[in-house]
């Protein structure tokens, strides 16, 4: 055997091993095929695509671990909520099913989405896999050319594929796996309580009817509202957890939720709290100016998956007061507040927050802080908090100083010569009758929200979220403590005449009467 046949034979051999590894995991099946990428040309039928090969980044890894247990069958229902534009389609709705449909003959797959077009474009980049020599190679089977229609199409292994809108009416087809991706278009649909209900009764009539017993579902979206599918799947009082959940229709799924920006300790890719996704590919300055430009609402929904009601119950929307720049300093007198987590690592949140009080007693907030973190950390920036504004009081709940945190707080302060002076008060009555004053306090528009700044969208989400027993309210409880001290706050100071126009009045004063003492000593001269 000559060197050049030795060396195709190891090529072959070495080309059969990668195969079979294909066959039994979803990450080399990924790896090894050509994923479809943009078609060649613009015709809304073109059946060519670009090649790309696919390296995961780590949201993605874990993502296809999710698929790859329920491709195996540990896994029955999953719902998968991730921010726009971060890979999720590429792995669930293109390559998942024709890898799914190839370690299992006979398989039948439904995948539906907002619209048959978008379904339809799954479809046909599912298909060109399935009758690529990579995938034959791979599940010894191919397209079957006799049933092959885009949103219709089996493979010769006698597995199936179906798909098209959710509201489109998929019947007749009985399925052992439901893929349902991005179910809502947009903030339009997302708003319509109409169409919101028909696509939950299209999911509970439709799709769930199809599905064979011991069936999978995965639902993969980003939020666009509350009550969205997946909002009438999770439980009520969900706060973000990732992992088994009860859900409301009584069964348990497995949710994987990864937000644009990390705000739990117990994120499922082991991110920082504060550390953005994907920043090989986004870097840190897009998410922070896409946090601006998309607005506390769109970024508390479709980046961090936590969808606020449009109105709100008890604080509403429409008592937000929004400002662009904040008023001159020297007119504004400040005062804070901190909601305190006082165990260290028990997942609780700290919140410190600064308000300016003007000469017409509105309320701007100005600075604001949460974080879950120890007590060093959090005492360190109150401090530099109270360095920075200067305030005249800084209101805290009793209950937390009581637990031997008072004396090191003092302590500090005392090292670092800053001066503040800290109230504390009892929290004697329910979380809605100690938010009350505050809640009227924005009702009359006395308080105004930073438009730009990039703590506020989490902090008008849970404003209007909140309702007694609310999962996450740390934040609630700052905002009351400000109420509770209205009637101790002092108004700021309108700002003194420009000194430059004092000067100017002065000057033209002085030389006038100069002026006018000349001409009254010339008419006395002989």
């Amino acid at each position: 055997m000559s060197t050049l046949e030795a060396k195709r034979e190891v090529l072959a051999l070495l080309e059969e091993k990668q195969a079979r590894k294909a066959a039994r995991s979803f990450d080399s099946f990924v790896r090894y095929i050509d994923v479809p990428g943009a078609p060649i040309n613009d015709d809304e039928d073109c059946e060519e695509f670009y090649p790309d090969k696919v390296t995961p980044s780590h949201h993605h890894e874990l993502l296809i671990k999710v698929l790859q247990a329920v491709a195996d069958g540990a896994l029955k229902r999953v719902i998968l909520t991730f921010p726009p534009g971060t890979g999720k389609s590429i792995y669930a709705s293109v390559c998942f099913p024709p890898y799914f449909m190839g370690t299992k003959p006979g398989a039948a797959i439904i995948e539906v989405s907002y619209a048959s077009d978008l379904a339809k474009k799954f479809g046909r980049r599912c298909r060109s896999i399935t009758r690529s020599p990579e995938y034959e190679r791979v599940f010894k089977c191919s397209l079957t050319g006799d049933n092959a229609a885009v949103d219709d199409w089996s493979a010769t292994n006698g597995s199936t594929y179906m798909a098209g809108g959710i509201l489109s009416g998929i019947t007749g087809n009985r399925a052992d796996g439901l893929l349902i991706d991005d179910p809502i278009k947009g903030r339009e649909d997302a708003d319509s309580e109409t169409i919101r209900d028909k696509t939950w009764e299209a999911y509970k009539s439709d799709l769930r009817t199809r599905l064979k017993p011991h069936g999978w579902i995965v639902l993969i979206l980003t939020r666009w509202h509350e009550d969205d599918p997946a909002g009438r799947i999770l439980p009520e009082d969900y706060d973000g957890k990732s992992g088994w959940v009860e859900a409301r229709d009584g069964e348990k799924w497995f949710v994987v939720n990864l937000p644009a920006q990390c705000e739990r300790a117990d994120d499922p890719i082991g991110r920082e709290i504060g550390e953005y996704l994907w920043t090989e590919w986004f870097s840190v300055e897009h998410w922070e100016q896409e946090k601006i430009s998309q607005g506390p609402r769109n970024w508390s929904a479709l980046y961090q998956q936590r969808p606020a009601p449009e109105t709100g119950s008890f604080f509403l929307a429409e008592w937000i007061r929004w400002y662009d720049r904040m008023p001159a300093k020297e007119t504004l007198q400040f005062y804070g507040a901190s909601d305190y987590a006082v165990t260290d690592g028990d997942g609780d949140w700290t919140v410190h927050g600064v308000v300016g009080i003007d000469p017409d007693d509105n309320i701007y907030l100005v600075d604001w802080w949460r974080e879950q973190t120890t007590s060093g950390i959090w005492i360190e920036t109150f401090i530099d908090l109270a360095a920075t504004w200067k305030p005249l009081e800084w209101a805290e709940e009793a209950g937390q100083i009581r637990k031997a945190l008072g004396p090191f707080i003092q302590k500090r302060l005392r090292e670092r010569r800053v001066n503040v002076y800290r109230r504390q008060y009892p929290s004697v009555v329910n979380k809605p009758t100690r938010a009350q004053s505050f809640r009227a306090l924005m009702a009359t528009g006395k308080v105004y929200f930073p438009k730009n700044a990039p703590w506020v969208s989490d902090l008008v989400r849970e404003l209007l979220m909140f309702r007694d027993g609310a999962a996450i309210d740390d934040q609630v409880d700052v905002c009351s403590l400000f109420g509770r001290i209205v009637d101790r706050m002092v108004s700021g100071k309108h700002p003194p005449p420009p000194k430059e126009d004092i000067k100017g009045m002065e000057a033209l004063t002085l030389d006038k009467m100069l002026k006018d003492a000349g001409k009254g000593q010339e008419k006395w001269r002989v």
